[in-house]
């Protein structure tokens, strides 16, 4: 069975693209299932720092994989191995980073969703298309798409199934950079260079905060901040970005 993702180890970066051109990377459970193993392994990686995700110019992902949803009923849907793929692509611990061109729409949006960071290039449409099949959305696109751009563009979107633009998915909130479309992996790949030339612990326990303060109340965020904060002060990598910044010089960050 041919490999439906392809990875690029660029020095403390994985560049993994996914592969199912002809299907506009629809996301089976195939496809899942090798990024869910990927990020594990990437994750489990010391020398990965940070991991970008993308798929071509027609299509990041054109939603999930209808022809093998159809065959699943009730049952099949509860015992969906699927979920799990999902549930560990969300546990991932290091930085990701999506780069979107064309089509990210239904599970593609979803999956861009999963990323910390997430970069469009022109011409991008994301949108949670479930509704015109008489379903919605069952890989967190109600939930993240919510927290992302709000009530309001969230229930258009779910309930017309309407995409939005790449600018309108950056006016919203839900893209932090819109790019020409071939510097789009380009731009997502220097992103996740600069962030793995920084303290490996210090950014896990600064993205695990920020992903906290979606679900926290802001006492409760302030704590699990100061005391990440403090649990800082430990690091050799502390000691040596302080030395570094005081002797005027790049500081060598090792995870210590």
């Amino acid at each position: 069975m041919p490999q439906l993702l392809t990875v690029q180890v660029l020095d403390a970066v994985r560049l993994i693209t996914l592969q199912r051109p002809e299907a506009l990377n629809a996301l089976n459970t195939q496809l899942l299932a090798e990024l869910a193993a990927q990020l594990g392994e990437a994750d489990a990686d010391v020398q990965t720092r940070a991991v970008v995700i993308t798929g071509n110019a027609r299509a990041f992902a054109a939603g999930a994989d209808i022809n093998e949803m159809a065959e699943r009923d009730l049952v099949g849907i509860l015992n969906d191995p699927r979920a799990a793929s999902w549930q560990r692509i969300g546990a991932f611990g290091k930085p990701l980073i999506a780069a979107v061109n064309g089509y990210a729409l239904g599970g593609g949006c979803e999956l861009a969703m999963h990323a910390d960071i997430l970069l469009a290039g022109e011409g991008a449409l994301f949108g949670q298309p479930e509704i015109n099949l008489g379903i919605m959305p069952g890989a967190g696109g109600t939930q993240r798409l919510l927290r992302a751009v709000g009530k309001s563009l969230a229930m258009q979107m779910v309930l017309t199934g309407e995409p939005i633009s790449a600018r309108q998915a950056q006016q919203a909130g839900l893209v932090s950079e819109v790019t020409p479309p071939e510097l789009t992996v380009e731009r997502a790949l220097a992103i996740a260079q600069q962030i793995a030339a920084k303290a490996p612990l210090a950014v896990r326990l600064a993205k695990e905060a920020l992903l906290k303060a979606q679900d926290m109340d802001l006492a409760s965020g302030l704590r699990l901040e100061r005391h990440a904060f403090t649990l800082l002060a430990g690091t050799q990598d502390r000691a040596e970005g302080i030395q570094a910044f005081q002797q005027k010089r790049r500081p060598r960050f090792t995870g210590a």
